[in-house]
């Protein structure tokens, strides 16, 4: 059974409100800083962010795509096209049930994935370098939780 915290440890709305606003804005800086200079093809984030299922997802199929992302069939029908295009994606049969097409991450996407998270990391590591170490140090403490966070927010409901 899960524990419930008493109503005293529980964030405020406005806390929550706070939090993701802060991890968008985070993300956008990131994403933003860090492309340049490494040599890889800009991808929209509505690309990245299908690729990025991808990987985390090897053998997904495009309605199961668009519905971890909150988007219309189609236009993950259409991004796909031009990832596949782009040579980041393979479409392939499932070997289970002929009827469905399976989605695989191509060896340049996994590249590519290198490659920015190493720019990610840069970007976070110069703007931390500006933070007190407390503040530094509550970061790092917080990443199990942050992506505990993230694993429970990527379930499918």
């Amino acid at each position: 059974m899960a524990s419930v915290d008493p109503p005293e440890q529980r964030a405020s709305p406005a806390v929550h409100r706070d939090l993701a606003v802060a991890i968008l804005d985070v993300s956008f800086e990131v994403r933003r800083k860090s492309h340049e200079g490494t040599g890889v093809l800009p991808l929209s984030s509505g690309l990245l962010d299908i690729v990025r299922v991808i990987e985390r997802h090897p053998g997904i199929t495009v309605a199961e795509v668009a519905a971890r992302l909150g988007r219309q069939l189609s236009n993950v029908s259409a991004q796909l096209r031009e990832l596949v295009a782009l040579g980041l994606v393979t479409r392939t049969r499932d070997a289970a049930d002929k009827r469905y097409v399976v989605l695989h991450p191509t060896p340049e996407a996994l590249r590519i994935r290198t490659v920015l998270e190493g720019a990610w990391a840069e970007a976070l590591a110069s703007a931390s370098s500006k933070l007190l170490p407390a503040e530094r140090a509550q970061i790092a403490a917080s990443l199990p939780a942050l992506e505990r966070l993230a694993s429970i927010l990527a379930d499918p409901e």
